[in-house]
């Protein structure tokens, strides 16, 4: 458990730390495209080639490259075929890594996330559903999270955070490197994979 202390931190300048020391500073910070704002409540880090979960563990390819990019762009991938998730790029550009939007509240274009989502009111609850009401697709891989079609906005006010192990991961799975915002009904229910 721990507390932001710092929100007058340049985010985009902290990007280029370790993932797992930036991931909680991702909390209570806004993700939008032209319509549609996700406030973010629960992150995953993930270290790169330090790191046996993470895309970036064997060294850049074609699929993961971004990841290797400066930090402050988007990392997006296609989850078991079905679900386009949304990372953000962090460490020294060189060193792959990323942080990956778990969950988020939609704050501004409820609708338009309901109509990406089918219909269903979770809107952005899970790494899919969050890429869903953000019209997330492979073309976002590499924006610039500054000036880009998504772009992302530090928090502006302290949020308490927790931390635990990361979902769905088989390899590091004991990895305390989930964080969240204690208390708050949007963040997804924690599942162990079954491999790890």
């Amino acid at each position: 458990m721990g507390t932001l202390v710092c929100v007058t931190v340049d985010l985009f300048a902290a990007l280029a730390g370790p993932a797992e020391e930036v991931a909680p500073l991702l909390l209570g910070a806004t993700i939008r495209d032209d319509a549609v704002a996700v406030r973010i409540v629960e992150v995953e880090a993930y270290a790169g080639q330090r790191d046996p979960a993470s895309h970036a563990f064997r060294g850049p390819g074609a699929k993961n490259a971004v990841m290797f990019g400066p930090p402050g762009h988007a990392y997006v991938y296609l989850s078991y075929g079905v679900h386009w998730c949304l990372n953000v790029v962090c460490h020294p550009e060189g060193v792959g890594g990323g942080i990956l939007l778990r969950a988020g509240e939609v704050v501004a274009g409820v609708e338009l996330a309901r109509a990406r989502r089918s219909g269903s009111d979770i809107l952005a609850r899970g790494p899919g559903r969050l890429g869903q009401a953000l019209g997330v697709t492979a073309a976002d891989s590499g924006v610039d999270l500054r000036s880009g079609r998504l772009q992302l906005s530090a928090p502006d006010a302290v949020a308490t955070f927790s931390r635990g192990p990361r979902v769905g991961v088989s390899k590091a799975a004991d990895w305390n490197w989930r964080f969240w915002i204690q208390g708050d009904p949007h963040v997804s229910p924690y599942r162990r994979s079954r491999r790890a």
